[in-house]
């Protein structure tokens, strides 16, 4: 038999003694190999329940506790909105209850804007930290907020910071000059006015017929006079 004869012999060989190998361990294993797979299925199963009878069903009962809290917050009634009115549910509990589901994460959303409103500043931070968007204008305005939030207790660099975030990305003539002149003040409050400047300039570069650029050359001149 000729050398490569005899490699395809022995190769053949190789492959009958895995086959067979293979085989035996599926006879000897058997039974533990159909539990692997029903543990796989009973797994899966369960997860698809998971998600079908509980996760689900419990979204759509997030939103609609969410409706009543919603109106309360349009009203300007934060109180209620935060606690509830007695009759329904408020953010607070809506959180609470489903902090899991995209309703509740919106909830820390509208706490941390009533807290906000009703000067409660720390746990305005608490709520709104919490709280996370893929949104761009959504998430901007969350930075705006915290900015705010952080102002109010006198911490002038997370405010700038916050504010400085809230400015990037996609940008609006309505919300955008007012994050970007309450940024400059913030760095200026800070004593770092040299991105006070940056702000100011850019300000007057990309809304230049805004409101808040109207009067923006005497902020310029103050960030410059600052720096000498």
């Amino acid at each position: 038999m000729s050398k490569e004869k005899q490699k395809r012999a022995d190769g053949f060989e190789q492959i009958e003694e895995a086959t067979i190998s293979t085989e035996q361990f599926i006879e000897k294993n058997q039974k533990l190999l159909v539990r692997g797979v029903l543990v796989i299925i009973i797994v899966v199963g369960a997860i698809l329940g998971y998600y079908r009878f509980y996760k689900t069903p419990m979204k759509e009962e997030a939103l609609k506790q969410m409706f009543v809290a919603e109106n309360l917050f349009e009203k300007d009634s934060f109180n209620m909105a935060l606690n509830g009115d007695g009759n329904a549910p408020g953010f607070l509990e809506i959180i609470d209850k489903y902090s899991s589901t995209p309703s509740g994460n919106l909830a820390n959303y509208y706490a941390g804007i009533c807290y906000l409103h009703l000067g409660d500043n720390k746990n305005a931070i608490k709520h709104l930290e919490k709280f996370s968007s893929n949104d761009v204008i959504f998430s901007s305005m969350a930075m705006a907020n915290l900015g705010d939030a952080y102002m109010q207790l006198g911490d002038f660099k997370k405010a700038s910071n916050y504010y400085q975030k809230a400015t990037t990305g996609m940008t609006n003539m309505v919300t955008t000059p007012v994050i970007m002149m309450k940024a400059g003040l913030a760095f200026e409050k800070a004593n770092d006015y040299k991105s006070a400047l940056s702000m100011y300039e850019r300000l007057e570069k990309e809304f230049p017929a805004s409101y808040e650029a109207r009067d923006i050359e005497k902020y310029i001149t103050r960030a410059k006079l600052h720096m000498k």
